[in-house]
């Protein structure tokens, strides 16, 4: 039998990202987040506007997307009700949340240097993803009390960084998903991942299938077909 209910939160489970950005000092700042999803090598996004990663973000326009497994828990949460914001906004001030301006060092965590983009990426983390922003599209434009208050970033994946430990054997370009057990968090507490529970049809697509031509191969494509 179901019920209807008006919970104040939608996290019905998704994936623990470490965001790394460059504040406007030129520092960086880390923040972990789970409003997140993928499709193909773009990202979304979602945050609070008054946040100071989206902030760096859209200033920057690039950032690095730090997954990490379920290993690294204890780091994330030391990361918890922190803000790089200083002084710290009234709303997160209330929430309990301090400024720490060594997010890296408060968490135990290592920062190692990106290749495409100006934020480190973090090297615990079994999954580096280094982005450049794409677009920015405002959220709940139509709820007069949401308004203006939550942003989506899109983000183009340029560098995929992943341990040798979680890819699978036999490919040059695959991940292992039992080998890899991402931190999940869900109605505001951390999970993991159990183990494969059904065959699944899908998987029996070629991963390969997925690419997107280059512009070069459609472009002789199309010149062959019109020979």
């Amino acid at each position: 039998m179901h019920t209807v209910i008006d919970p104040a939160i939608l996290y019905f489970g998704t994936p623990v990202v470490l965001v790394s950005s460059t504040n406007a000092n030129g520092s960086s700042n880390l923040a972990p987040m789970s409003s997140a999803w993928w499709l193909g090598h773009s990202c979304m996004l979602g945050f609070g506007t008054r946040s100071l990663t989206p902030q760096n973000v859209q200033r920057a326009g690039e950032c690095v997307l730090n997954l990490p497994s379920v290993n690294e828990v204890g780091a994330v949460n030391r990361l918890a009700r922190t803000t790089g914001s200083d002084p710290v906004p009234p709303h997160k001030l209330s929430m309990g949340y301090r400024h720490v301006a060594d997010k890296f060092g408060l968490a135990g965590l290592t920062s190692l240097e990106s290749e495409c983009v100006q934020p480190p990426r973090v090297g615990e983390c079994p999954v580096h993803l280094e982005a450049t922003l794409e677009a920015v599209h405002p959220l709940a434009v139509r709820d007069d009390d949401r308004r203006g208050a939550l942003v989506a970033l899109e983000l183009r994946i340029v560098r995929v960084h992943v341990d040798e430990a979680i890819r699978m054997t036999g490919h040059s370009d695959r991940i292992d998903p039992e080998k890899w057990r991402p931190l999940l968090m869900s109605f505001q507490q951390f999970f993991g991942l159990g183990g494969i529970v059904h065959d699944s049809t899908l998987s029996r697509i070629p991963e390969t299938v997925y690419r997107p031509r280059r512009a070069a191969e459609r472009t002789r494509t199309m010149a062959g077909a019109a020979s």
